[in-house]
């Protein structure tokens, strides 16, 4: 199997020792592609909407966003880290879901992510882990993908691994080995069941794409739903 990690920051510190903590069961059967921001992305969206009127190739980031692109779908497991900044996730995942802008289901989503499992990992100092996790969830739920884990942990005094007092670290490492376990017993040659929260998007936006078209059957998200005969009897999952 492939999975691909987006790490939303270059710093190894608690997060991702919480990542490398849940690949663990992973890596003697898995090919696994990491990605660190805003390293592999250090282009701010500009909003010049190029990928959402033509081509998503004619943005000026493109190299890096497509590259990021094909990794995700190629892959049966993503999986997204992010600590909390502000009660938010870090601003260079916030770039790059901004760049995806154009995989939204009211514009091009890639039937692929309809069959996609993602993990999130969050962890905060005080509070927002909660709201972190949400960032990277409202993304990926918009892209198409329904089966979401997210694990998030709350620090309160420490943000240094080594500090933490050992009942901590050993209460996160179990809790993210048991989602671990959990992940690698599925069977992942078969796609994520598509749920109705994520069929209702489709359909809500399938009327709005139905009377785009009528006003301009040149328009490029129609085209593409028209060409995906998802307008018609074809559905992504």
């Amino acid at each position: 199997m492939k999975i691909t990690v987006i790490n939303g920051t270059e710093k190894k510190g608690v997060t991702y020792r919480l990542k490398e903590i849940f690949l663990e069961g992973f890596r003697s059967s898995a090919e696994i592609t990491e990605f660190y921001l805003p390293r592999d992305l250090p282009g701010f969206c500009c909003g010049c909407t190029q990928c959402f009127r033509t081509r998503q190739d004619l943005c000026k980031d493109a190299p890096y966003v497509q590259k990021i692109e094909k990794a995700m779908l190629e892959a049966d497991l993503l999986v997204f880290t992010s600590p909390s900044y502000v009660c938010h996730c870090t601003g260079a995942m916030k770039a790059m879901l901004d760049h995806f802008g154009y995989r939204w289901m009211p514009h091009r989503p890639s039937k692929e992510m309809f069959g996609k499992r993602a993990v999130i990992i969050t962890q905060c100092l005080g509070a927002g882990e909660k709201s972190t996790a949400k960032d990277i969830k409202d993304s990926l739920s918009w892209w198409g993908i329904s089966d979401i884990r997210c694990i998030s942990f709350k620090l309160m005094s420490e943000i240094d691994w080594n500090k933490m007092p050992a009942k901590k670290t050993a209460e996160m490492t179990s809790k993210v080995q048991a989602l671990s376990r959990k992940m690698t017993s599925i069977d992942y040659s078969k796609p994520a069941r598509t749920r109705l929260p994520a069929k209702a998007k489709f359909y809500m936006v399938r009327m709005l794409q139905t009377n785009l078209g009528k006003q301009d059957p040149e328009y490029t998200d129609f085209k593409y739903w028209k060409e995906n005969g998802w307008l018609d009897k074809e559905r992504p999952w």
